[in-house]
């Protein structure tokens, strides 16, 4: 029982990505928290999508054991499947192991079925998202540094940039939004803060030394939300990230040019 409330708890964390505001609050915490949740079995840190396959809920089963089973993060789970807050799944759901066109998911219980045959027809090919080659909101750089890591489509690795940085340094909010996640469930993000700018646009911000708002607390662009750090990180410098409906893309593509 208390195995299953902590993965309950890490698959909770990893979720906030999904666009929606009405999540609890969590209290701003300094470096030195625990970055790796307890309890978790090699945990995904980037997803491999199955495209075309899907899944269906077995009685015991969470979106983290889901994710950790298939090779996906349940942070990418749960956005390809638009679960929502308390990211409640049920037996016979069929969740897909893909990103779809919208971000949207069948969330009916599946009816049982019959073991695949070689003559059952194969899944329809999923609709790739279609990202903007602009976006409306008015973004900003997040902090002040040079580029040292950037993005690469294609590469599961390098979903966004790294700036580099000295400890302590502000991280700013790089467009207005409510804060969806700021908390250190995330492998490999350090302390992470993750920012909704609409349905469809988020962003986030990792390897901070301390971060300093709370869930559901609104930011404008250019608000100090956290402190530069090292934390996942071998360096101080910022992680970050732009999303188009769950889909990493290029910061660099909406960003103001330096």
């Amino acid at each position: 029982m208390m195995r299953s409330m902590r993965m309950h708890r890490i698959a909770v964390a990893c979720l906030c990505l999904l666009l929606v505001a009405a999540c609890g609050r969590s209290h701003v915490v300094r470096e030195g928290g625990s970055s790796r949740p307890r309890g978790a079995d090699s945990p995904v840190r980037v997803s491999q999508p199955k495209y075309g396959a899907t899944v269906v809920v077995q009685r015991g089963q969470n979106v983290y054991r889901i994710a950790t089973e298939n090779g996906i993060t349940a942070l990418d789970l749960s956005l390809w499947n638009d679960i929502p807050p308390p990211y409640t799944i049920h037996p016979g759901q069929r969740l897909r192991l893909y990103p779809g066109g919208q971000g949207k998911v069948a969330a009916r219980p599946a009816t049982p079925s019959k073991k695949p045959t070689a003559t059952s027809p194969r899944p329809p090919a999923p609709t790739p998202v279609v990202v903007p080659a602009t976006s409306k909101l008015a973004w900003r750089w997040p902090a002040d540094g040079n580029v040292v890591g950037t993005y690469a489509g294609g590469d599961p690795t390098r979903q966004g940039i790294d700036i580099a940085g000295k400890g302590g340094q502000p991280v700013r909010a790089a467009a207005d939004g409510v804060v969806v996640y700021s908390g250190s469930g995330l492998v490999g993000y350090g302390e992470l803060v993750i920012v909704k700018h609409d349905e469809q646009w988020l962003s986030a911000y990792g390897h901070n030394r301390a971060r300093l708002v709370n869930e559901g607390q609104l930011v404008k662009a250019g608000q100090q939300i956290a402190e530069m750090g090292r934390s996942g990180a071998a360096r101080d410098m910022l992680h970050f990230e732009i999303r188009y409906n769950g889909k990493p893309v290029d910061p660099q593509q909406y960003l103001p040019k330096r």
